[in-house]
């Protein structure tokens, strides 16, 4: 048992009763940083399963774009005016904190240089798909931002429930059990003192007693 391991001191106590209030004050800040962490878990679940839905959407509508116009211009023809197109994208990453936990956030930013190509002869088919693939590739980022975070705040949150357990289930009944057998061991040794005092008292009495019958 926890007990075992400590001698019954009153400085034992002394330091076992702050270490047990300590353990406590931990244990209220884990469990707050718990619950924050899972409703922000939650959110970003919400956040990652529409971003998807979006994702697959504009995918769709751009790979449909994209068959529709090979089909009115020709397979080769539309590879020409794809490497026609000339658009830079720039994708920039950057953090932010949640609890001490370090989440992404991922920008895109696209610079055009048009015309890429003379509208003549051309299916407007051609600019939905280029559309519909820019808005997908906005999308995949902001996905991939939050399915990073996600992960990261899911393993962040399976840490910090282990830790409240931990304190919960042993640290904090652990201190508990330890002081209230040293309380208990230091009332035992004062009853002891106590009665040990009292004989050695009424001891004394006893031989006062004696010595002054002595006398008389």
């Amino acid at each position: 048992m926890a007990q075992a391991n400590y001698a019954p001191t009153k400085t034992n106590l002394l330091r076992l009763k702050n270490d047990l209030t300590f353990a406590r004050q931990g244990h209220e800040l884990l469990d707050q940083k718990r619950n924050i962490l899972i409703i922000e878990l939650l959110a970003l679940v919400d956040q990652t399963a529409d971003y998807q839905s979006r994702v697959e959407s504009a995918l769709a509508k751009a790979y449909k774009a994209l068959e529709e116009a090979v089909l009115d211009m020709g397979k080769l023809k539309v590879q020409y005016l794809t490497g026609a197109v000339n658009i830079t994208t720039d994708i920039t990453i950057r953090s932010r904190r949640v609890m001490g936990v370090i989440l992404p956030v991922v920008e895109t930013e696209f610079t055009e240089h048009p015309p890429y190509y003379s509208p003549m002869g051309t299916s407007f088919w051609i600019d939905s798909s280029i559309k519909f693939f820019r808005e997908a590739l906005e999308l995949l980022g902001k996905l991939s931002e939050l399915k990073i975070s996600v992960l990261r705040l899911a393993n962040e949150v399976k840490k910090t429930i282990r830790k409240v357990n931990a304190l919960e289930k042993i640290a904090i009944p652990d201190l508990k059990d330890a002081v209230h057998y040293i309380e208990s061991r230091l009332e035992e040794n004062e009853r002891d003192m106590f009665i040990l005092m009292r004989m050695v008292k009424d001891n004394l009495e006893s031989k006062r007693q004696k010595m002054m019958e002595n006398k008389t």
